[in-house]
């Protein structure tokens, strides 16, 4: 079924490109109430097109995930804090991996200026933000390089992390399950992700809040592999009470101060 009016069109393309709306952004877009918005939106998830979440609503998402550019302008100031928040929990002269994901790059923006890190990465562009920090040692994994987003992904990479034992893993996801389950799209970066996170001390899951109203087809592993989920937002009841269960530390970022002036 196709939605039934030009703006509800305008609204999928839209969702098609950068993954989610929010419906007072469209209120605001169509110069419309947001009760018409609403109403478009829950016409057109009533026909697949998309899927309705609290405030808005996502693209389908569970066998193809987003584009990566489309992957970076979404909740993009999200994501800079969570690196900032996930920085700040890595000690100067630490060894690190990254790996593949928009919000883990953020986590390499914030380690820029670093004392004594070795960091290992199968993301070129992890590497690329991190190679002129005069203090950082980067090393970068072999293996087959994807063009979609510069992520180095088989069965060499697997490899190459096996021979490393770090103090810290910085992982990325593209969902996680009210189970307590981190999902991804592609089976080979999940081989690379599985590998970095058993040969880590400690692993922190960066995630924002949209993570957790989608779904993608490949087992990473559980909450309860990791030490520390840092996100955005408060996180749904089922995921928190796993991760009281297991002694998994969820850490938010602190509110911007302009943003808490705002709100005085």
């Amino acid at each position: 079924m196709d939605p039934v009016s030009p703006r509800q069109t305008d609204i999928l393309k839209k969702a098609r490109l950068v993954g989610r709306v929010e419906v007072d952004d469209l209120a605001l877009q169509f110069d419309v109430t947001p009760q018409t918005i609403r109403k478009d939106l829950n016409e057109i998830c009533d026909a697949g097109l998309l899927q309705r979440v609290h405030g808005g609503a996502v693209y389908p998402s569970g066998a193809i995930n987003y584009a990566y550019d489309a992957r970076r302008s979404l909740a993009a100031e999200e994501k800079r804090r969570i690196g900032e928040t996930a920085a700040a929990l890595i000690p100067d002269n630490s060894s690190v991996i990254l790996n593949i994901g928009t919000t883990t790059e953020q986590v390499a923006f914030a380690l820029r200026g670093r004392e004594g890190l070795m960091v290992i990465t199968n993301n070129i562009n992890v590497a690329n933000i991190l190679r002129e920090s005069p203090s950082t040692e980067v090393i970068i994994a072999g293996g087959l390089v994807r063009r979609s987003d510069g992520g180095i992904v088989g069965e060499a990479t697997v490899d190459f992390i096996r021979q490393f034992k770090v103090d810290y893993a910085v992982i990325g996801a593209s969902a996680i399950d009210e189970d307590g389950t981190i999902l991804d799209y592609d089976y080979r970066e999940v081989r690379v992700a599985q590998e970095i996170i058993s040969h880590a001390r400690r692993t922190i899951l960066v995630a924002d809040h949209m993570k957790f109203d989608r779904n993608a087809p490949v087992r990473i592993g559980h909450m309860s592999d990791i030490d520390v989920l840092v996100t955005d937002a408060e996180v749904p009841e089922s995921v928190r009470e796993i991760c009281a269960a297991h002694g998994v530390e969820i850490e938010l970022p602190q509110q911007d101060p302009q943003a808490a002036n705002d709100q005085s």
